[in-house]
C-alpha cells in the first residue's frame, strides 16, 4: 500500500520554533487545526500530587506537551492511504507508544518503528535509532470521506 504523506505544517507555541504558512490555493483537501497544552503536575490541599492540564503559553525544559490535532475532509471526494505528518521540533522528544504512529529519523525520507530504524555513524558503521533521533511522525489513514473528522493526540518532552 503507498500512502501519499500529506505534510500540513500547523504553528506549535514552542519558543525558538518558527510557525509557516500555506498559501491557500496549495491546501490540501485535509484540514487540519492543532491545540498545545502543557501537563504540569501541582500539590493539591491535601499534599497529594495532581496533573494540572494548562495552555501552552511558557512551556520550559523538561516540559510534557499535548498536542491535539482535529482533521476533517473537506474536498469533495474521499481521500485514500494519506497520512498525517507533523514535523518535531528541535529540542523535543516525542512519546512513541502510539501502536499507529509511523517514525522517521532523516527528514521524512524512510518510515517505521523505532526498533527498525538506524542511523549512520561518523566512522562509517550505523547504530539503533533512539527517540532523540525522531525528525518526523506520522500516522496514515485507509480512508477519510468527504466532510469525515478525526482526532489524533501525542505527547512531546522539551528537552
Amino acid at each position: 500500500m503507498n500512502i501519499i504523506s500529506l505534510r500540513l505544517i500547523i504553528p506549535m507555541v514552542i519558543p525558538g520554533v518558527a510557525g509557516f504558512a500555506i498559501p491557500a490555493s496549495a491546501q490540501p483537501p485535509l484540514r487540519l487545526t492543532s491545540q498545545t497544552f502543557v501537563e504540569r503536575v501541582a500539590t493539591d490541599i491535601n499534599g497529594r500530587p495532581r496533573r494540572i492540564i494548562a495552555t501552552a503559553d511558557r512551556p520550559m525544559r523538561g516540559d510534557q506537551l499535548i498536542v491535539i490535532l482535529d482533521w476533517r475532509n473537506d474536498g469533495p471526494a474521499p481521500l485514500r492511504n494519506v497520512a498525517i505528518t507533523r514535523p518535531v521540533p528541535n529540542g523535543s522528544e516525542p512519546d512513541l507508544d502510539d501502536p499507529v504512529m509511523q517514525i522517521s529519523v532523516d527528514g521524512g525520507a524512510h518510515w517505521g518503528r523505532l526498533e527498525d530504524l538506524w542511523l549512520p555513524t561518523p566512522l562509517g558503521g550505523v547504530r539503533r535509532a533512539v527517540p532523540a533521533d525522531v525528525t518526523h511522525i506520522r500516522w496514515p489513514l485507509a480512508q477519510a470521506a468527504p466532510g469525515q473528522t478525526g482526532r489524533l493526540s501525542y505527547r512531546l518532552t522539551l528537552r
